[in-house]
């Protein structure tokens, strides 16, 4: 859901209202089937039922404490350490470097803006857990997500039983049938259960796709992004990517597959940190951890051998190589190449303030025309090119220039920084722009 993670009162509320769900849903439902006892068939649970749902219960709230209180992890740079920026590639892109942390990023890593560090193997930045989904997290997010389903799937069983003596009863008189309380509190359980098993049922599915398949939430937004580029790019005939690169030559699309897909049983077993299966969904079970060493789990993986050479993802986005090919954004070009006008009166600084004025005003008058032009149903004004089509590149709900896929995700919906994904620097400080200006000399000063 685009955008989640930014509403305020969900940041604050995520946490605790999923601890009070959880929590109304365990008492009430064993309230419930103690208090109705011969009333709703088929009476109150047998002992192996109430073991089996407790010792459930138990394995989810522990689960969901280790994916609140783990920590997603952090790479451990020495201080005194001289790390050199890397050169651009062949797309002028700087890889694997985070402007935030001033350091290394390594591959599979992201900057997540609520955990203000570059976080290994970022899934993305749960809301409902208040952590991120990572290399150290996942595994206790996995089992979080598998036994809150099977406890649901597991209630679900006991309501339906319940449901089904009440509909065999149904001809029966209804003082012999369970009281308006308990009615009313088994529709309220089951419609919280059937809801709750929809919503997490399909996160669990997704998430198992994506152990299944090694790829993390963002690598999927990814994954869709560049078969887009592709696929626009097929269909305009190599017109969309037709750029060039920071050293003038031509740049060619090249396809990349996904890498890190190295086989189910190797998936599995890399992103549990165990090769036994027993251990995977073992709610005490351990979880990986980053070499402090610079190398191994954390710093580097696997790769497949699809594509000409390793260390090709991500594939590049169109938007960054034509703004490192052109020198950045437009702002940022402009304020290395400011040139701020000295007047010789006060007159003459009037005069040209009068002057950008009258442009300001022409600009806003043809904006209002064309405004005017869309609301009178201009014959023409809405005519397009019935060959184009919508392939996510346009602004976001925020405004911002930027690829969405077709739930209207950016990478800033999985909780990545994508101020520090740019590759230009927007936030120049002020005494850098006053080194950068040119200043106008007057006539005749050296």
């Amino acid at each position: 859901m685009a955008g989640i993670n930014e509403a305020p009162l969900i940041k604050r509320l995520a946490v605790p209202g999923s601890c009070a769900l959880m929590g109304f849903l365990s008492v009430s439902s064993q309230i419930l089937f103690y208090v109705a006892d011969d009333s709703l068939a088929p009476g109150r649970l047998a002992r192996s039922e109430t073991y089996t749902f407790n010792a459930l219960l138990a394995c989810l709230w522990y689960t969901y404490y280790k994916s609140c209180t783990v920590d997603p992890g952090r790479y451990p740079f020495p201080d005194a350490a001289v790390v050199e920026v890397p050169e651009p590639d062949e797309y002028g892109l700087v890889r694997r470097w985070c402007k935030k942390c001033a350091a290394p990023k390594p591959p599979r890593a992201h900057h997540c803006r609520h955990c203000a560090r570059c976080i290994p193997r970022m899934d993305h930045h749960c809301p409902w857990t208040g952590n991120c989904v990572s290399l150290t997290t996942f595994p206790h997010f996995l089992r979080f997500l598998a036994y809150t389903n099977f406890s649901l799937w597991y209630l679900a069983s006991l309501l339906y039983a319940r449901f089904a003596a009440i509909w065999d009863n149904r001809l029966l008189p209804s003082y012999l049938g369970p009281s308006l309380p308990i009615l009313v509190l088994l529709t309220l359980d089951t419609l919280i259960c059937f809801f709750s098993s929809l919503a997490l049922g399909i996160l669990f599915f997704s998430t198992v796709r994506g152990w299944v398949l090694n790829e993390t939430m963002i690598e999927g937004w990814e994954v869709d992004r560049h078969a887009a580029v592709c696929d626009r790019n097929r269909k305009d005939a190599g017109e969309f990517w037709s750029m060039t690169g920071p050293d003038g030559k031509k740049l060619r699309l090249e396809k990349v597959e996904f890498p890190y897909d190295v086989g189910i049983y190797a998936n599995l077993s890399q992103a549990m940190g165990t090769k036994n299966p027993l251990l995977w969904l073992f709610p005490f079970a351990s979880n990986p951890h980053i070499n402090k060493d610079g190398h191994g789990v954390g710093w580097a993986w696997p790769e497949n051998g699809l594509n000409r050479k390793e260390g090709m993802w991500p594939p590049p986005d169109p938007d960054k190589v034509r703004r490192a090919a052109q020198g950045g954004w437009p702002s940022t070009r402009d304020a290395e190449d400011m040139v701020v006008p000295r007047y010789r009166s006060k007159e003459e600084e009037l005069d040209a303030f009068r002057t950008r004025q009258d442009a300001d005003r022409r600009r806003w008058q043809s904006n209002r025309s064309r405004m005017m032009e869309e609301l009178e149903e201009v014959e023409g004004y809405d005519m397009i090119d019935s060959d184009s089509e919508d392939d996510g590149y346009e602004d976001g709900a925020d405004g911002e220039p930027g690829w969405t896929n077709a739930d209207g995700e950016r990478l800033q919906d999985f909780g990545v920084d994508e101020d520090e994904d740019m590759t230009d620097d927007e936030d120049v400080p002020l005494a850098e722009l006053l080194r950068r200006r040119k200043v106008l000399q007057k006539d005749g000063e050296e």
